[in-house]
């Protein structure tokens, strides 16, 4: 049995995966050809990652350069619980203000503690902040997971 494939992770795996985790590290052609590497928290969107940041950063520049990013998830701390998903992503850029409004919404709404509502007032800092920010739409060309957990510590 090729063990590769023992550790992959199937689509409703990767999206639980996904909901469990809070960081994804999208990585994108800086402008010495070196990769640039941040770390974003994001949103999923049938199946793909979703993510915001200034307009005038260095990912937006990088990405509007050359629009391919490498997304990764990961997590875990010993060998026998690494989980990860690495994607090869084409990123699309959203800058419509209703767009981005929505999305500031959705996405505090995942990090906030508790079951918080968004606020009228928070509704509203969030469209003020709109017109400097772009939502980055991660669609996925290539994607390799793996879960060391199915190997049951044997190795």
């Amino acid at each position: 049995m090729n063990r590769r494939k023992l550790i992959e992770m199937d689509e409703a795996e990767r999206l639980e995966f996904f909901n469990q985790e809070k960081v994804a590290v999208v990585g994108s052609f800086g402008p010495r050809g070196w990769p640039h590497l941040m770390p974003l928290w994001y949103v999923v969107r049938d199946g793909e990652i979703w993510s915001w940041t200034f307009t005038k950063s260095q990912k937006i520049k990088n990405l509007e350069r050359d629009s391919r990013a490498t997304v990764l998830v990961e997590a875990g701390d010993e060998y026998a619980e690494l989980r990860g998903v690495q994607m090869e992503c084409e990123a699309v850029f959203h800058r419509d203000l209703d767009l981005v409004t929505d999305f500031a919404v959705e996405l505090v709404t995942r990090y906030a503690p508790g079951d918080q509502e968004v606020t009228p007032e928070a509704s509203e800092a969030f469209r003020a902040q709109a017109p400097k920010r772009t939502v980055l739409q991660f669609r996925p060309q290539r994607i390799i997971s793996w879960d060391h957990r199915k190997l049951g510590g044997v190795y």
